[in-house]
């Protein structure tokens, strides 16, 4: 069992939270990684106030939190309060600024998560009042920026240890095993939040040819761009975050023409249609570059536990 300031904080067995990853982070997956002895997030992101509803009421009385996306939480405000009525065990934002929202979410007895990708950002969820700051690497799945985690975690955790020494850090982009934990609580975590890891397991909401793509990949096989937001209609991301996805024909086909694919209303209808019926093909998984040392999707609580097993391990002298 690896202790630390954050798992002590929360009551937990492993220092491993689950990314609230859109639609993809259900309300089963969430709430098996809190009983496993980790923390679920559910994926709230873009406010569809009713999946919100049914994969709150999927986790049951298992204490999980909800994670959004900020800019979009600022057009849907009715959805923080009926969330917040639900007493989650954390709010989590990212990709947006934090702190309209920061005392209504502690007020409600949650703790605030603010996700980062550049140090600025962190005096931002500082200023937000946030209980744990995410540093996100650009090597994460889904979207991100252009620092690298090796660096930006070491970064925030200094500036955190002067200026607001009893906040929280987790590290965040390319972590998907015991190795990437051990890395991470060595550069100044106090624990990490994985996405890809759990993307392939047993709980996430993953069409099957999807997941097949995806554990056949590798790192070298991910791109970052803005081409599937365009083919979603999602034009409303500031433009410092893009996404990072696999690459398969449709997103190299479009790589460089997003703004021509968010007018070509048949190309982005096709899109659509793919999707829904998960033809990766066409809609790519939406994983990371850690994606290239998973090769199963196994339970939560499996991932959980060997997570934390190989990096005890590891920090007890087993890199030797």
């Amino acid at each position: 069992m690896i202790d630390t300031s954050f798992t002590r904080a929360f009551g937990l067995e492993h220092p491993i939270v689950s990314a609230p990853m859109a639609r993809v982070a259900g309300g089963r997956l969430a709430a098996a990684v809190s009983a496993g002895g980790g923390l679920g997030l559910i994926g709230g992101g873009y406010c569809d106030a009713d999946w919100i509803e049914t994969e709150m009421a999927e986790a049951g009385n298992t204490p999980v939190g909800m994670g959004f996306i900020t800019w979009k939480l600022d057009q849907a405000p009715g959805v923080l309060d009926r969330v917040l009525e639900r007493r989650p065990r954390a709010v989590f934002l990212s990709f947006g600024d934090p702190v309209p929202y920061g005392e209504r979410v502690r007020a409600a007895g949650a703790r605030l998560f603010c996700q980062v990708q550049t140090l600025d950002d962190a005096r931002r969820a500082v200023d937000a009042g946030a209980d744990v700051i995410v540093a996100q690497g650009a090597e994460a799945g889904g979207h991100g920026a252009r620092r690298a985690t090796l660096t930006l975690v070491p970064e925030v955790a200094d500036y955190l240890a002067g200026a607001a020494p009893g906040t929280h850090l987790l590290a965040a982009g390319g972590i998907v095993d015991g190795r990437g934990l051990a890395a991470a609580l060595m550069l100044g975590a106090g624990g990490v939040l994985c996405g890809t890891r759990f993307w392939a397991c047993r709980e996430a909401l993953v069409p099957e040819g999807q997941m097949r793509m995806a554990l056949a990949a590798d790192g070298d096989q991910t791109t970052r761009g803005k081409v599937i937001d365009a083919a979603r209609g999602l034009t409303d991301w500031p433009e410092r975050f893009d996404l990072r996805t696999l690459r398969n024909p449709f997103v190299d086909a479009w790589s460089g023409r997003a703004e021509a694919l968010a007018a070509d209303e048949k190309a982005r209808a096709a899109w659509s249609e793919a999707a829904a019926r998960g033809d990766p093909e066409m809609a790519p998984p939406i994983v990371g570059e850690g994606i290239g040392v998973i090769r199963d999707a196994p339970a939560a609580a499996e991932i959980l536990a060997a997570m934390s097993g190989a990096a005890e391990r590891l920090l007890t002298g087993g890199w030797r």
